[in-house]
Formats: structure tokens, C-alpha cells, sequence
């Protein structure tokens, strides 16, 4: 039975019930005290005059209600009269005291049903009528709009639907494309022209993009600047999958843009200030918040971007002093992410461990693939996803290995990771500063990454926008705010490009994360766990995380690995810009790697201008000239042994420093290519020397050259 709600009120039956028995009760009294008998009667007046007239009027009840509870009063206090007058044990009395209970029950039941129909009457009459000024709001809109893309954009449209986002922030418009062949691109085009005609505040953008049929179109119109406020992490750290989705911002109708990353990779852009970091952390809450997922970090820059997810476990270990005010985790806390790689040693292991695990993955879950009747490794909490995030990953793949031969194999590795593993759970987040050829390496880390996210602000030259979505209509020149940016994914179950702002983050934030995620994330299967062998076992063992546990007074820090391979490092003649000084001393190490570089650069491109050269005299006495045959050939410095051919391989970083962008431009041409008189024009060079550094580049393999007589042109090899 459940428990009495003593604070409930009244209904039909309970209340006819309370006012028999008090009736009753008082004639008992009133009658054993001698109380006079008119009392009852005043009483029921005043609260047939109270309750019934003026709480009835204050409630806005109906008259039938009114009537109903009035009379009740007074029938009651009526009947207490009369039988505190004549006696109220007798059958006559408690007879007339039953009906009168009844008569109360039936009166306050069929009041309650009209009270009832009467204010669901009421409330559809309230709704017809703000249905009607939403309407009427409605159709001012359409009209509105429909006359504005007639004058802006010479297409005569029909707002068949307007709908208010729920945020308030704005609204959408659905509309018929009249016939003739319009489409919705000739709107798209004219989206920032709308925008300003509708004297938007600035931030505010028009967003078109296709209806759900052909001929149709939808506007997406924010009143609303959601990209120029800041929005911090939302603080319910609560569990996600990398099947249902992870959320990595906001769009501008201020709901949350969800990524699904269970096959495909994703490129990040952003310039220096553009919160490229803030969102890296945002990525990875999303991962940390994930039952199905592990994460791997490779950061060459001292582990930077992973240190904060490693700090609470560290502080519980006792290797860490957590900050003043702040309590030490509990004992058991494990790292944020599950592998931390701050040096090429580090990701070598690393990326060969998942190569490892792939293919482990591929012999041993057969039948359970057999069994779910799927190609693709059923991803969960028993057998999680693999997310590798490589911070400045693109620049990673772009970058001089110089003569660093484990450099130049994590390259590769990572290449090879981003092409073969997307069945068995391996995918990779890769970031870069900008999209050029010249720091992603090639186009082909675009084409792998159909996840693409360009953050606009403090972009002072190029178009990120343009390199990931090149067909993109999206304004933004109005997201110019940290964080803001454009976000698109070409997968299937995913969208068109979009303007988003991502979330504010912070080390507490992460800290947070780590703490609220600990007992749910996920640990590598076995299988998985045994392939990837003690390279992964050991991953936290003291000798290879001692750069970890070092606090920032220490003065031992190992500094980053840049040592060449014997028989790798190219001579520099002892060529330095600080021309005829005596070698550096042993305190100044880096001013002489900076110098060595240089002069290594100067060298290979004499190299590849003009083959030899002389090395000039710097005698005081005069000397006899000597033959050309007897000249230093700087070519033979050349390392051209076959067993050491991929050392330097073809790349942007080979070549004059104009090369990049003459590449970049030839891959933007397509198939049709560029002639080497364009080229010289773009990059305002002479053309017997952009003629020399297009023929290396295809004999490098960078560029296809296509002989057509004086139709001749560089085509880039993704486009043959």
C-alpha cells in the first residue's frame, strides 16, 4: 500500500467524506456542550462566502465550481444546525447526514469534470491563439525572405516552412527553387550578400545548403553571435562511444556538432592563436569520456599536449606535489591517456605496437567478425577503439628527417597506420598549422582524414577553408574569434561543412576528466595487449617515463633526441654566417647547430643549381689560377649510395624555399597541370631556374612531367 500524501488536496470523494464526518462531529459536540445552535450556521455561511465565493474567484474557476462549493457550505452547516436543535442520534439524522454526504460527492465529481473540460478548452484557446501570432511571425518571415533572395540573389523562391530554433538563436527556412533549372548553390554563393541585406549582427551568417530533394533549399539564420561567446567544457563528464558519436563543439544554433570516428580519421588546422591546443584537450575529453576507446598521444614537443591527462596519476603515485589547495588523487588513479610517446624512439615503438595489434586483431577475431556477419572489428568496452592524436602529426609527415633515420620510419609508420588499420579499430587525429602541400606533406593525409576541422582565427595568409572544403560556402571572415572555425565531414552518416565554436578548456577541466573517467575507461584487450609486446607492457616503467616524473627545478631534463646516425649526417665544409670565426666552443651547441643548418641548406642548393663551384680563396699571397678540372665539385657531397637512398626523401623540405608553393599550386590545378612559365610567374622567379627545380622534383617523384611540345606541363601525381 503506499504511504498517505497528507499534504495532497481534496478531490470528489475525500472531500464529500470530510465534510459529512465534521458535520456529524460538531452536532456530536455541539450537542454533549450545549452549544448554541445557530453557530453552525454562521460558520457555513462564512465559508460558503471564503472558500466558496472568494477562492473560487481568485482561482478563476467556473461558475458550476463556485455553485458547487458554496452550497456545500452551507447545506453542511445547515444540517449541523438542525441537529444540534433536535438531537443528532437518531436514524432521521444520520440518514439525512449520508444523503447529504452523497448529494456533496456527486455535485463536487461533476464540477471537477466541467472544471477539468473547461480548462483544456481554455489552454487550446491559448495555444490556437499563439499558433496564430507564431503564424502570422511565420509568414512575415517568408515574405520577408522571399523578397530579399528575389533582390539579392534573382531567384524567385517559395518559404513553404520557417522554424524557431529551440535556442532561440535563430531560425531556418525551407523553400522551392522555381523551375528553369535554378540550384541552390547560385543562393549559397550570395550567403554573406543576404546576410548583410538582412543587417545581421556581426558573427551572424547565412547558411544554405540543400533541401531534402532536389529543387529545394534550407537557410539557416542566426540572430544570435553564438561564435563571439565563450563556452567552457560542459561539466557533465558523463560515459559516450565512438559508435553513437562524440560532440567537439557548437554549431550556431548552439547544439553540440557530433563526429563519428569509428573509421575515419581526422585532419585539424589552425594557425598559431587560434585555440588549436584548447581544442586538442576537448578532443581528448571526448575520447576519455568514451567506454570503447583508448588513446595514444605522440607529442615530439616534450609530450606537451599529453602531460596534463598523465599529471593526476603522477600526483597519486607520489612522484607530483598536486598545487596549493588542490587534494591529491586517490590511490588507484591511472593516466588519462593510455600511451604517452614525447620522442621519435617513443612513437617508433608505439605506431609499430599498433601495426602490431592490427594485425593480431585481423587473425584472432575472425570468427567473432564471422559471427556479427560484418568486415569491420565490433569495437566495445572488451575490444576498445585505438586513438592515436598526433600533435603537429601533419607537420610531423612534411618535416626534414635530417639524416634521423628513426624520424624518417615513424613517417612512414604513420602513413601506413592511417591506410591499412581503419577495420581493426586504428584510427588517427592528426594537426597542423595550415593545409599547404608544404606542411601536411601530401595530399594524400587530406584524403584519409574525412574529418576535417579549419580554425579561422588569427589567419594572416592562406585559406584553410579552402584546402580542406574546397567547395565550402561558408563566411569566414565572420569567425574571427578563438575557437571558431568550420567543421565537415565527408563519411557517411556525416555533414556539410558548418561554422562551430568549440569549448574553452583548461588543465582543472582536465584534471576533472581524468578523475570522473577513471573507473570506466577501458584497457586494451589481451590479444591486442600481447602483440603489441613489452614495448607496451612497460610503457609506464620508471626508465622510460623519468622525463615525466622530473619536476621543472630539475636541472637533468633529457633534452630532446636530434642525433644523426652515424654515416648519415651530410659535411657542412665548416660553411657557418659567422664567416671566418673559429668553431663554436662546446658551451654553445645550439648556436652551431643553427649554423651547420644553414650552411647545409646553402650547399644543397648550389648543389642543385649549378652542380660545381669553386671553393674561393682566402690566401693573402697571390696564387697561380688553377684548371677547372682541379675545382672542388661540391656534388660529390651528394648521397646518392642506393643502400641510403630514402634519407632524404622527395619532399617539400627539398629544393628551393619557393618549391612548396609552386607544388601546391600544380596539385590545386588538377589534371590539367601548370606550364613552367605559370609557375615562374607565381612565384616570380626566372624560368631557367623554375624549369631546373621542376625537373628535380620529377626526377624525386614529386611531379609528373607531361611532354606536349610547347604545351608541356608539371602534373602532381595525385592527379594521373
Amino acid at each position: 500500500m503506499p504511504p498517505l500524501d497528507w499534504a495532497a488536496g481534496h478531490g470528489p470523494v475525500t472531500g464529500a467524506l470530510s465534510a459529512a464526518t465534521g458535520a456529524g462531529a460538531t452536532a456530536l459536540l455541539g450537542a454533549a456542550a450545549s452549544m448554541p445552535s445557530g453557530w453552525p450556521l454562521a460558520i457555513g455561511a462564512a465559508g460558503a462566502l471564503g472558500h466558496g465565493v472568494g477562492h473560487s474567484l481568485y482561482r478563476r474557476l467556473t461558475g458550476r465550481t463556485l455553485v458547487t462549493r458554496a452550497a456545500s457550505w452551507l447545506l453542511a452547516g445547515g444540517w449541523t444546525t438542525w441537529a444540534v436543535a433536535t438531537g443528532p442520534l437518531s436514524w432521521t439524522a444520520a440518514g439525512s447526514l449520508a444523503a447529504l454526504g452523497v448529494g456533496i460527492g456527486a455535485a463536487a465529481s461533476n464540477a471537477a469534470a466541467h472544471e477539468e473540460a473547461a480548462e483544456e478548452e481554455r489552454l487550446s484557446a491559448e495555444a490556437k491563439a499563439a499558433t496564430a501570432a507564431l503564424d502570422s511571425k511565420r509568414r512575415g518571415l517568408a515574405r520577408e525572405w522571399e523578397e530579399r533572395i528575389k533582390r539579392v540573389c534573382a531567384v524567385d523562391v517559395t518559404v513553404f516552412a520557417v522554424e524557431f530554433w529551440a535556442t532561440g538563436s535563430g531560425y531556418s527556412l525551407a523553400a522551392e527553387l522555381p523551375g528553369g533549372g535554378a540550384t541552390w548553390d547560385r543562393i549559397a554563393t550570395r550567403a554573406r550578400a543576404l546576410a548583410a541585406d538582412a543587417r545581421l549582427p556581426l558573427g551572424c551568417t547565412v547558411h544554405v545548403e540543400e533541401g531534402d530533394l532536389q529543387g529545394r533549399v534550407v537557410l539557416d539564420v542566426a540572430t544570435e553571435n553564438v561564435m563571439g561567446s565563450t563556452y567552457p567544457y560542459p561539466a557533465d563528464y558523463g560515459p559516450l562511444s565512438i559508435l553513437t558519436g562524440i560532440p567537439w563543439g557548437l554549431l550556431p544554433v548552439a547544439d553540440p556538432v557530433t563526429v563519428y570516428l569509428r573509421e575515419a580519421c581526422a585532419l585539424i588546422l589552425g594557425p598559431p592563436g587560434s585555440g588549436k591546443s584548447t581544442f586538442l584537450d576537448a578532443v581528448l575529453a571526448g575520447f576519455a569520456r568514451c567506454t570503447d576507446v583508448v588513446t595514444w598521444v605522440i607529442d615530439l614537443k616534450k609530450g606537451a599536449v599529453g602531460i596534463p591527462w598523465v599529471r593526476p596519476w603522477l600526483e597519486a603515485e607520489g612522484h607530483r606535489d598536486p598545487k596549493p589547495g588542490t587534494a591529491r588523487p586517490p590511490a588507484g588513479t591511472r593516466p588519462g591517456i593510455d600511451w604517452l610517446a614525447s620522442t621519435p624512439a617513443e612513437a617508433l615503438l608505439m605506431l609499430t605496437a599498433a601495426l602490431a595489434i592490427n594485425d593480431a586483431r585481423q587473425l584472432h577475431y575472425q570468427d567473432l567478425m564471422d559471427q556479427q556477419d560484418t568486415t569491420l572489428l565490433p569495437v566495445s568496452a572488451r575490444i576498445p577503439q585505438i586513438e592515436i592524436v598526433v600533435d603537429e602529426g601533419a607537420e610531423l609527415l612534411s618535416g626534414y628527417t635530417r639524416g634521423n633515420r628513426t624520424l624518417k620510419e615513424v613517417q612512414k609508420l604513420v602513413r601506413t597506420v592511417m591506410r591499412t588499420t581503419r577495420a581493426m579499430g586504428i584510427r588517427l587525429v592528426l594537426t597542423a598549422v595550415d593545409g599547404n602541400v608544404s606542411a601536411i606533406g601530401d595530399t594524400a593525409t587530406r584524403k584519409f582524414s574525412p574529418v576535417g576541422v579549419a580554425l579561422t582565427s588569427g589567419e594572416s595568409s592562406g585559406n584553410n577553408l579552402g584546402k580542406l572544403f574546397p567547395h565550402a560556402k561558408v563566411d569566414t571572415s565572420q569567425l574571427n574569434q578563438q575557437g571558431a572555425g568550420v567543421i565537415g565531414a565527408a563519411t557517411a552518416d556525416g555533414f556539410a561543412p558548418t561554422a562551430f565554436k568549440g569549448w574553452k578548456t583548461s588543465p582543472s577541466m582536465v584534471r576533472d576528466v581524468v578523475l570522473a573517467t577513471n573507473d570506466r575507461r577501458p584497457v586494451l584487450d589481451e590479444i591486442s595487449a600481447q602483440a603489441a609486446g613489452a614495448a607496451y607492457a612497460r610503457r609506464w616503467d620508471a626508465n622510460r617515463t623519468a622525463w615525466l616524473r622530473q619536476g621543472p627545478a630539475d636541472e637533468d631534463t633529457p633534452a630532446e633526441d636530434t642525433t644523426t646516425e652515424p654515416g648519415t649526417e651530410r659535411p657542412t665544409l665548416g660553411l657557418s654566417y659567422e664567416q671566418q670565426e673559429p668553431a663554436a666552443p662546446a658551451a654553445e651547441p645550439a648556436r652551431r647547430t643553427e649554423a651547420d643548418m644553414l650552411a647545409e641548406r646553402l650547399m644543397r642548393e648550389i648543389d642543385e643549381q649549378f652542380g660545381t663551384t669553386a671553393e674561393p680563396d682566402r690566401t693573402t699571397e697571390p696564387k697561380p689560377p688553377r684548371p677547372r678540372a682541379d675545382s672542388l665539385n661540391l656534388s660529390c657531397l651528394r648521397d646518392e649510395s642506393p643502400a641510403d637512398e630514402d634519407d632524404h626523401p622527395g619532399g617539400p623540405g627539398d629544393g628551393p624555399d619557393w618549391l612548396p608553393q609552386a607544388l601546391d599550386a600544380i596539385a590545386s590545378a588538377g589534371p590539367a597541370g601548370m606550364k613552367p612559365s605559370a609557375v615562374a610567374d607565381l612565384v616570380q622567379r626566372d624560368r631557367k631556374t623554375v624549369r631546373a627545380a621542376l625537373r628535380a622534383a620529377a626526377d624525386r617523384g614529386q611531379l609528373i612531367y607531361r611532354n606536349n611540345g610547347p604545351h608541356s606541363v608539371y602534373v602532381h601525381p595525385d592527379h594521373t
